[in-house]
């Protein structure tokens, strides 16, 4: 019995206006070697939002933008919008909540105005909640439980890294995404999910955390920003490219073997887009041609979640990727854990 498909039909985005230039952090921080970051990370500049705005309202402009623009990357320009009316399903990944309880999904699905039918929860997750999410979706979809699922990354990592960490403050950005996942029938077009690959190692946690911002740990006035144990980002770079330089060569050969596929019928990688760096990185290593590497993180930075959605959409709308194209995607951070997913575009 052959599974129903589930098929990318849009994706939108979301950038706060704030920009956070490298000749801006050079001010601030007259000490830190601002051009060989920038070199390092190929980034310019990242967006941060303002104190009056939250993951949730970078998700609702997302999810408004996406439901006006209907199904444009999939047909083109002049379709009808989406029908709010006719999502079953939402799936918000965020590690930024606007609070404890409830889950943002919960608020987003009154603020869209969306079916009190609605499944919407939230999961937690960062640079791999992209690809896990697709697979969630694909999942519900396959099973007969969700028809159309609104897919939501959402993240504003500001609010919970040191702007006096270089090793984040320099990388990281805020954004949102919203993505139209639809049952198809061997014929809907835009990107159909395939075969799909995932992984944890619970055991490299330590080397990307915020730690004592849960119920455990020091109380929140004896917390320090400049302690490890702070309740803001800490990142060991060393260990999170050690780690990625491992499984993400791993997880591709596992995906090509699961889709009966070969490297060479991939037409196009998306990569978490982590830094400069760490991507041509592992293109060399993995010998994938330049003109089959989207990059697309100058302009944003580092938005965890946010950044295959990012990337897939700008590359989509400037004809880097096409219809009739192959796209693999790979996924991999905190947790640690790391995650692939084909897409076949039609």
């Amino acid at each position: 019995m052959s599974l129903t498909e589930a098929v990318i039909r849009g994706i939108a985005l979301e950038l706060p206006d704030d920009r956070i230039s490298n000749e801006w952090l050079r001010e601030q921080h007259p000490d830190w070697p601002i051009d060989k970051i920038a070199a390092m990370t190929g980034i310019s500049e990242r967006r941060q939002a303002p104190d009056d705005q939250t993951a949730l309202d970078l998700a609702e402009s997302a999810a408004r933008r996406l439901l006006a623009e209907g199904p444009r990357l999939a047909e083109g320009e002049g379709c009808a919008p989406f029908d709010a009316g006719t999502i079953d399903t939402l799936l918000y990944c965020t590690q930024s909540p606007d609070y404890i309880m409830p889950t943002n999904a919960c608020l987003l699905q009154e603020r869209l105005g969306l079916p009190t039918s609605t499944m919407a929860f939230d999961y937690n997750l960062g640079c791999t909640g992209y690809v896990y999410g697709l697979g969630i979706a694909r999942a519900l979809i396959a099973s007969g439980q969700s028809q159309r699922v609104l897919l939501i990354t959402g993240e504003t990592i500001s609010r919970y890294m040191s702007h006096d960490d270089r090793n984040v403050r320099t990388v990281f950005g805020d954004a949102a995404t919203a993505t139209m996942i639809d049952a198809g029938d061997g014929v809907v077009p835009g990107g159909v999910i395939g075969a799909a690959v995932y992984g944890t190692d619970g055991s490299g946690a330590p080397h990307l955390m915020v730690a004592n911002a849960g119920y455990c740990g020091k109380p929140m006035d004896e917390r320090s920003e400049t302690d490890r144990d702070a309740p803001t980002l800490f990142m060991d770079g060393a260990e999170v490219f050690a780690f990625t330089l491992s499984r993400v060569p791993q997880t591709l050969n596992e995906l090509y073997e699961k889709a009966g596929v070969t490297a060479d019928e991939i037409d196009r990688f998306v990569f978490h887009q982590a830094n400069q760096y760490m991507l041509n990185h592992l293109r060399r290593k993995l010998r994938i041609p330049e003109e089959k590497f989207i990059l697309e993180i100058g302009d944003v930075g580092n938005t965890s979640s946010n950044t295959i959605p990012i990337a897939l959409a700008r590359a989509f709308a400037d004809g880097r990727i096409a219809k009739g194209q192959r796209t693999a995607m790979v996924g991999f951070g905190v947790g640690l854990s790391w995650g692939s997913v084909l897409l076949d575009w039609r």
